[in-house]
């Protein structure tokens, strides 16, 4: 048991570690599509490149080195056993020249001559190592050897008996210098495929993006007629699937708005005429009664006609804030009740200016209603508008906040966004926010009363 208790728990921490790191690593990766698209072409390629450059390439190399080091080094000794079988000063100036002419080698010998002190090693030369293991390999004598002086030349010093042979060749010779040309080739072909493969996927990726905002404009009540769908055949799909469902909700809008403007104008036409009767019937102690119902009646036709209208067609429009704020704070001091606002971001907001009125005037005269003092704060941010209704009413009962968003629901104890009592005070502001693509949330205030939050898109 003990066993598998440990077992058990490395296999949670092992567990815990994979998806700390899986949390770390998805918090840098960039979220967009075009962004991961490139991501999934270029890393490939990167990671192919990066095993060609450090398996392939150092291989092949290493092994072109290791024979044109062997080959220079075999040069070195033949020189070095024509010097030991022809020592004359006449021969050995022909050993020079045929060293000049035939293997590329430029040789002298210093008489008495001595080695230099050893340089020190570079941090990174497979020259060096490979040369030094050859000429220990072939020749069997003391040398130095500079690979680095001369970008140019590699100076091989021998000691011989009594003199010094002293070597230059061509950096060429001994070294496979070519190699990076490959690498260039193979890089400069890598950046022209990726900058197709980036044109060919904005190519791709703009439909979608296209479709993405025409979605958001339409969230916002926002038009976007010169929309069509374009692209490869499933973004074309869910463009098309988009204008069918976007032409279904204005038909069902349209329908809606039409029945509601409908019903209530045919119910006015009847309370104007039960109004023209109770009006001929003069002072009437009897009819007190009826004509109340009447003024009642065309208070809530009021409000359905104000509901019909919150679903209209509007264009958008700039609303400067704190215009719209300063009326409701004048408007509040008019009533006696006193109101604060504070704005953080742009005073400008795109929206439809009469709805959005409406929406921010109906939960500022609800608050100046049913409370003394309405504090309202408005954060305009890069992607939202947020402005927060802060009072000392009586607040909603928590279990009460859904419902008082339904058309027509009414609180006896509490409070109504319309002066008739029709319910749909609330109904209508979040019918608003929502056209513009956000929403209304309800909660406790500080100040004990209510709070009340519209956010919608900036």
């Amino acid at each position: 048991m003990a066993l598998t208790d440990v077992l058990s728990r490395e296999q949670e921490r092992g567990g815990s570690a994979l998806r700390t790191m899986t949390r770390w690593l998805r918090r840098r990766l960039p979220t967009g599509l075009y962004a991961r698209s490139v991501l999934i072409i270029i890393l490939p390629m990167v990671l192919l490149q990066t095993v060609v450059a450090f398996v392939f390439m150092e291989r092949h190399w290493q092994m072109v080195t290791e024979r044109l080091s062997t080959a220079v080094t075999r040069d070195i000794a033949a020189v070095i056993d024509l010097i030991g079988v022809y020592p004359g000063e006449k021969d050995v100036g022909e050993i020079i020249r045929i060293a000049r002419e035939r293997l590329n080698l430029t040789i002298s010998i210093e008489p008495g001559g001595e080695l230099p002190a050893p340089r020190p090693k570079p941090f990174f030369s497979i020259l060096d190592e490979i040369l030094s293991d050859e000429i220990t390999r072939q020749i069997h004598l003391p040398f130095w050897i500079d690979t680095v002086g001369d970008s140019r030349l590699v100076e091989i010093r021998i000691q011989l008996e009594g003199k010094v042979l002293r070597v230059f060749a061509r950096r060429s010779q001994t070294y496979a210098s070519n190699t990076h040309i490959f690498i260039l080739w193979m890089v400069g072909t890598s950046l022209v495929l990726i900058l197709i493969s980036l044109l060919f996927l904005r190519g791709q990726i703009r439909p979608i993006l296209t479709l993405a905002r025409a979605a958001e404009s339409f969230g916002k009540g926002q038009k976007s007629p010169d929309f069509s769908p374009r692209g490869a055949d499933e973004v074309r799909r869910a463009g098309l699937a988009f204008i069918l469902m976007r032409e279904r909700i204005e038909r069902q809008i349209e329908q809606r708005t039409a029945m509601l403007t409908g019903v209530s104008h045919d119910l006015r036409t009847i309370l104007t005429r039960f109004k023209l009767q109770l009006a001929l019937a003069g002072d009437n102690p009897d009819l007190q009664g009826m004509s109340e119902d009447v003024e009642d009646m065309q208070s809530m036709l009021e409000g359905y006609m104000a509901f019909a209208k919150s679903e209209s067609e509007e264009m958008v429009g700039m609303v400067s804030l704190s215009a719209l704020f300063d009326k409701l704070q004048a408007d509040a001091q008019m009533h006696g009740k006193t109101l604060t606002y504070r704005i953080e971001g742009e005073d400008d907001v795109q929206v439809r200016p009469t709805a959005f009125s409406r929406l921010v005037t109906n939960l500022a005269t609800n608050s100046r209603r049913y409370a003394g003092r309405l504090d309202m704060e408005a954060r305009h941010s890069a992607k939202w508008l947020t402005i927060t209704f802060d009072d000392d009413g009586p607040g909603i009962p928590e279990a009460a906040r859904d419902d008082v968003f339904k058309p027509f629901f009414r609180l006896d104890e509490a409070r109504n966004l319309d002066a008739s009592g029709t319910g749909l005070g609330l109904a209508i502001a979040r019918d608003i926010a929502r056209s513009h693509g956000g929403d209304i949330t309800l909660g406790d205030s500080p100040l004990g009363g209510l709070r009340a939050v519209i956010r919608i898109p900036a």
